[in-house]
């Protein structure tokens, strides 16, 4: 079990790009439990990022929506970015 915890640039990208949007929102917390129990499940699209985010992973919530985060430890993961493909890269 992976534990997660939001940065607070996570929470204000969460509030301004996904909060009131029920159906997404209610997607991001299913796709949440899935990356609690195995961040790299098949389901989620995880991967490692490049450049200048070469210390960040990446997983899919939508077709273009992404949650940006970084592994602080083996079983801990903090969420840093939230939003299009555009936005969080």
């Amino acid at each position: 079990m992976t534990e997660i915890t939001f940065s607070s640039s996570f929470k204000r990208a969460f509030k301004k790009r996904i909060e009131g949007r029920k159906p997404l929102e209610d997607k991001f917390w299913r796709r949440l439990e899935i990356f609690r129990d195995n961040p790299l499940d098949a389901r989620l699209r995880t991967h490692k990022l490049s450049g200048e985010l070469r210390e960040h992973w990446s997983f899919t919530i939508e077709y273009d929506v992404r949650v940006v985060f970084q592994f602080a430890s083996k079983n801990r993961a903090v969420f840093q970015d939230i939003g299009t493909h555009d936005e969080v890269y």
